[in-house]
């Protein structure tokens, strides 16, 4: 367990220290706006993987992975010179996937609020297909009612009195 929670922590570390490290070191005009999302850390603290978000079309991100690629040895260095590990983790780069994600479930929820929108629409001048209210009332029923003082119930064929 304290090897997960040594393994958290580095990520966190990992985190803070590349997004600073892309702020302030990596001068690549191909480098676009990028958010830096999360990061992981193998249980043995040999390989890194740090997520981010770009902000623009696909051509800037396409540019700011090369970018990203070409500045790993520079952040890696300052990764290992600012944490203090033996190993300084290997990183790997991924875009993170979350706001493409995050559009899609907009989208659809746009299109269920139109959905719903449609069939408001479509009930607000609707009427019952039937009457207002389907059910029999206790009072309408007849098969509950006890039969008068003075005269037999019905009796069936077969049925002895």
């Amino acid at each position: 367990m304290a090897d997960t929670a040594r393994a958290r922590k580095l990520a966190d570390r990992i985190q803070v220290v590349v997004a600073e490290t892309l702020e302030r070191k990596v001068k690549d005009p191909r480098l676009g706006f990028v958010t830096i999302t999360a990061a992981r850390v193998t249980g043995d603290l040999r390989e890194a993987t740090v997520f981010y978000t770009v902000y623009g079309d696909e051509t800037e991100r396409a540019a700011s992975a090369a970018a990203l690629e070409s500045a790993k040895g520079v952040i890696r260095s300052e990764v290992g010179r600012q944490t203090g590990v033996r190993h300084t983790p290997s990183l790997t780069f991924i875009a993170d996937a979350l706001p493409d994600n995050a559009k899609l479930i907009d989208d659809l929820l746009a299109r269920a609020q139109q959905a719903d929108a449609a069939v408001r629409s479509t009930a607000a001048g609707a009427g019952y297909a039937g009457d207002a209210d389907p059910y029999r009332t206790p009072a309408a029923d007849d098969s509950d009612e006890e039969p008068e003082a003075g005269t037999k119930p019905d009796t069936q064929e077969g049925d002895r009195p």
